[in-house]
């Protein structure tokens, strides 16, 4: 399935992508409201009711699709996890890391599939994009194994890891150059584990300004997603509804001196998972 959160006439609820048109599936789960962090954690039990919803449905062309997750408890990200990356980040003096390298992107960063993205003025001006795939936790679990690590995982999504890079570079942490609203734009929608074969042999894309800057297979990921599960479960209990971002490959806009301005228009794709589209503003 393709499980959304969208708006219309005023009121944003619970729905199900099918071609063209999205099914209100609120019915299936009343008690939730619009959290699909409350879905996912008894989408086992609810799933079949969902399935065999058919109506309410509005075309999508018709309804504003919001963030797939407005409330993840987490939004957990991995550096430089494409061997391109790396060898670009080398290039300008960043030393390769020798274990995965995991920082925060606050959650009130969360931005819609096609929402505005800020230029905030609080003083940045090196704001990047960064095209990665996003895994969406699907059960609570904690010292998951590497081979049992896609049990746990609900979906996947398509992220912006958008990163004001003077910011991030003054903390080793990253998370406060991470983390700035509207700076983590996901979506459209996710894509549960069941439709996608392999999420290690999907082409991701970048464009900027419809001109393309980034192109990779996510089998290029130095560490895959049943290694991050593994590695990061160690630590931490992982929830349904937490977002992992997976890395991102060679193209970023540091590496070509090209920082976002007010205007610009990115678009990043992963193949089966589809697409998402934000412009850049000024910030209010």
């Amino acid at each position: 399935m393709k499980l959304a959160r969208f708006t219309v006439d005023g009121h944003t609820r619970l729905g199900k992508v099918k071609g063209d048109q999205i099914v209100d599936i609120s019915a299936a789960v009343p008690e939730i409201g619009n959290s699909m962090r409350l879905l996912l954690e008894q989408l086992d039990t609810v799933r079949d009711a969902i399935e065999a919803i058919a109506a309410p449905s509005w075309p999508l062309s018709s309804v504003t699709l919001d963030a797939p997750i407005a409330d993840p408890r987490k939004f957990l990200a991995i550096g430089m996890n494409y061997q391109s990356h790396v060898d670009e980040a080398a290039a300008a003096g960043v030393t390769a890391p020798q274990t995965q390298i995991w920082f925060n992107k606050q959650v009130t960063c969360i931005n819609g599939p096609f929402g505005d993205v800020d230029v905030p003025k609080a003083g940045p001006d090196r704001v990047d994009y960064e095209a990665e795939m996003g895994v969406v936790i699907g059960k609570r679990c904690r010292h998951v194994s590497r081979e049992d690590a896609r049990s746990v995982i609900a979906g996947y999504v398509v992220c912006n890891d958008v990163t004001a890079r003077d910011w991030q570079f003054r903390s080793p942490t990253f998370t406060l150059g991470k983390s700035f609203d509207t700076h983590g734009p996901i979506g459209p929608w996710i894509t549960t584990d069941d439709e996608i074969a392999d999420p290690h042999a999907l082409t991701i894309t970048l464009e900027l300004n419809g001109e393309e800057r980034q192109r990779a297979s996510t089998g290029e990921m130095i560490y895959d997603i049943y290694d991050q599960i593994a590695y990061l479960s160690q630590v931490m209990t992982l929830e349904p509804g937490d977002l992992i971002a997976t890395g991102t490959p060679a193209g970023v806009g540091i590496a070509g001196d090209r920082f976002m301005k007010a205007g610009d228009v990115v678009r990043v794709a992963v193949e089966g998972l589809g697409a998402i589209e934000n412009r850049f503003v000024n910030e209010a």
